[in-house]
């Protein structure tokens, strides 16, 4: 390969440049016509909406007017054992869609899982869309090299995902960089300085830890340039849209309008303290609370399997493959998906939970965290970790829009895992503002937008005629 064709390579295709739709349903909401509309123009763009805002048919329609276009295949990657849902929904609206796992395109639209990507020929096709975007952050540098590339010279690239940077506001820069906008590091220089390494900005830093000693901005490495949050956001308004309930764009929020979430929350102790001590004491840093779960993991999932105990049907979220091996045996029924499973087993098994042939699963949410629909089910038991996307989604599988009933979240944690629910309260709300930030800045964009028709008749002056 000559040094030009490398180079080549690593470009991105130029601009976006989409066109008018040439297909819009009648099945889809008034929201959901406007945003695929916009996506559709726009050519390559992402759509960060809430669970159960119909993400699925969005992408459906967007996908089917691509092929149309352009009369070639349009490729959709998901999460594991999301494809089948994909096609189910595909078939419920007429639109033309089969799964594919050896790499072979359908005649249409093709659907496939993240992790068999490697099998396809980005060429073969006209566009990508990638649901559950957000979850290529939790692949390996590799596997999230590998979706970046794939897109990289496709006219046509649509992310869908309701958790777009749930830790940081910079992260949205890899969702930039995969639709050909501003690549990560360039999203960090032009509207970002980097605290740690400007020693000026250190008191400003450090003067937002909140009053528990935690920061007000995650990690806080880098924080936004004195004059540039506005302009950040006026940015991403250009190539995303956000909503969290459809009075986001301006409609009615009939029909989407969420059940109760219940929390309960349960504190268990050692029955015997750490060897070497006369009674335990509170974990306090990282390992101190690693050590303090797996001291009391007989204790954690005692209570859990207590908890759900004669429920209808539940979820068991767990971390360790421990705590998934001791779910499975005190709780009658369960069924357990591991991420050492092959890929059809992991499916199998989430399809037959989906519809409704197991009482209780028991996984990880880096397993079956991403875009499963379980409205069917609305209990499951959850060991806290510091990660709130993991915590978002896997409370989001039952917890969505279209739920007919209450859901019950038990968090079955210890002394020390205060400090990890603390983090999970303090991500949930910076995810809030962001989302905040993001909405307000799309509908002042919009509103902008508007307000520039000229309502007049151009006249050309008497010397130019």
């Amino acid at each position: 390969m000559g040094y030009a064709t490398f180079l080549d390579a690593k470009r991105h295709l130029g601009d976006a440049d989409g066109f008018t739709p040439v297909w819009m349903p009648d099945f889809l909401y008034g929201f959901q016509t406007e945003l695929v509309d916009w996506a559709v123009r726009q050519g390559r763009a992402a759509i960060f909406a809430d669970c159960g805002l119909g993400k699925t048919p969005q992408q459906l329609v967007w996908a089917e007017n691509i092929r149309r276009h352009t009369n070639r295949p349009v490729l959709i990657v998901t999460p594991l054992a999301v494809s089948y849902q994909t096609e189910t929904e595909a078939s419920k609206f007429g639109i033309e869609a089969s799964i594919s796992r050896t790499g072979t395109p359908a005649s249409h639209i093709t659907i496939t899982n993240y992790d068999r990507l490697h099998h396809f020929d980005p060429n073969d096709f006209a566009g990508t869309v990638c649901d559950e975007s957000s979850a290529i952050k939790a692949f390996d540098g590799r596997r999230r090299a590998l979706v970046t590339d794939f897109m990289r010279k496709q006219r046509y690239r649509l992310l869908c995902t309701a958790t777009a940077a749930p830790n940081d506001y910079i992260e949205l820069g890899t969702s930039s960089e995969a639709l050909g906008q501003l690549g990560y590091m360039d999203v960090l220089n032009r509207f970002f300085v980097n605290a740690e390494k400007n020693s000026s900005l250190r008191g400003r830093h450090q003067g937002l830890k909140a009053r528990n000693g935690t920061r007000a901005w995650d990690t806080a490495r880098w924080r936004f340039k004195g004059h540039a949050e506005e302009p950040f956001w006026r940015w991403v308004s250009s190539w995303a849209r956000a909503l969290r309930r459809p009075s986001d764009l301006g409609h009615e929020d009939n029909g989407f309008e969420l059940p109760p979430l219940e929390h309960h929350q349960h504190v268990v102790t050692a029955d015997t303290p750490i060897d070497g001590q006369l009674f335990d004491m509170p974990a306090r840093g990282l390992r101190e609370e690693r050590e303090e779960l797996r001291h009391t993991l007989d204790e954690r999932c005692e209570k859990a399997a207590e908890v759900i105990d004669g429920a209808e049907r539940a979820i068991a979220w767990c971390y360790l493959n421990a705590e998934s091996d001791r779910l499975r045996k005190l709780i009658d029924g369960a069924v357990e998906v591991r991420g050492s499973d092959p890929p059809e087993v992991k499916e199998e098994i989430l399809a037959a939970f989906s519809r409704g042939e197991i009482r209780v699963l028991v996984t990880k949410p880096l397993v079956a965290g991403w875009g499963l629909n379980w409205q069917h089910c609305h209990q499951m038991t959850f060991f806290p970790s510091h990660s709130y996307e993991q915590y978002y989604q896997a409370v989001r599988r039952c917890w969505r829009f279209g739920q007919q009933h209450p859901v019950q979240v038990d968090i079955v944690t210890t002394p020390g895992g205060s400090a990890a629910l603390q983090n999970l309260k303090r991500k949930a709300a910076a995810a809030d503002r962001m989302f905040d930030q993001l909405t307000a800045h799309m509908r002042d964009a919009l509103h902008i937008a508007a307000d520039n028709a000229y309502p007049f008749e151009a006249e050309v002056p008497a010397w130019a005629a």
